[in-house]
């Protein structure tokens, strides 16, 4: 079987890494049918989010579709579900105008991918896939790879599996594999004229740090490192010589670079910080 427009169905984190990863399976899909056309559809839980962006450029894809589930910004935990309705129309037009022949849920939890995966086969008449992780998962694709666990056993793999190899569970169910396959990123002209432009204000002679603190929503707060233990590493760094730091992150992220800065407290000689958070874009410092 021969497919020409195969669009993905991902719902997990927006982080850039997260979404990255992802680029190993779309390597080999690429491999498999050369000629297909790899379209994202990533239902995330707030627009705005930097990775968008990003992700809509990397080389593998033919386009890259962010349907929100929530309303709202990344920063407002208290944003309002998007009605189930809406999504479903928006999905239908989606697939209408991207007219795949195949849809694949990665997903292998809950049942809002599984969803989605359904109204986009059935609007055009494509062949549906996703995992079996539980009892009547499986009824709502055409094909369905088996559970994450049968899986992982089945490749010789520890659970919890590494974020790379959790698509190609999905991908079971047509035969492929990973085999090492490494995710993907190329850098685009963007990175390469930003890269050039930074290059002529920074000081002459000092290393670059790039830092990226991040973790600025409700949810990821959990995950982020003590700002303390962050300056006083970088404090260690200092020890070593002098170097410029520059700090990223997104524009709802500013005020924790600030706290940074000011745990960090009194620079020693010869060490600057530049805080770029909302001015700068991930497109911008792949280079």
């Amino acid at each position: 079987m021969t497919y020409q427009r195969i669009l993905m169905v991902k719902s997990h984190s927006m982080g850039v890494g997260d979404v990255l990863r992802s680029s190993a399976a779309w390597r080999v899909l690429k491999d498999k049918w050369p000629q297909a056309q790899l379209h994202l559809l990533f239902l995330s839980k707030h627009a705005g989010y930097p990775t968008e962006d990003f992700i809509r450029q990397h080389h593998l894809l033919a386009s890259a579709t962010f349907l929100t589930i929530r309303d709202g910004t990344p920063a407002d935990p208290d944003a309002k579900r998007v009605p189930l309705s809406v999504t479903k129309q928006q999905v239908i037009a989606l697939s209408q105008q991207l007219q795949p022949d195949l849809v694949i849920d990665f997903e292998a939890s809950g049942i809002r991918s599984s969803l989605v995966t359904r109204w986009a086969a059935k609007a055009v008449g494509a062949t549906s896939m996703g995992i079996a992780q539980f009892f009547g998962r499986g009824l709502f694709y055409d094909f369905h790879a088996p559970s994450v666990k049968d899986y992982a056993g089945a490749q010789g793999l520890k659970l919890p599996m590494d974020y790379t190899e959790r698509d190609f569970v999905a991908l079971a169910a047509l035969g492929l594999y990973r085999v090492e396959t490494s995710i993907e990123l190329q850098v685009m002209a963007d990175g390469v004229a930003y890269a050039q432009e930074l290059k002529q204000q920074l000081p002459v002679g000092k290393p670059v740090i790039g830092l990226n603190i991040g973790c600025g929503t409700s949810d990821a707060h959990p995950r982020r490192p003590l700002i303390e233990k962050v300056a006083n590493a970088l404090h260690a760094i200092a020890s070593d010589g002098p170097y410029v730091c520059l700090l990223t992150g997104a524009p709802f992220e500013k005020s924790i670079n600030e706290a940074f800065l000011q745990a960090f407290g009194t620079q020693p000689d010869g060490v600057e910080f530049i805080d770029c958070a909302g001015q700068t874009s991930l497109v911008n410092l792949q280079a």
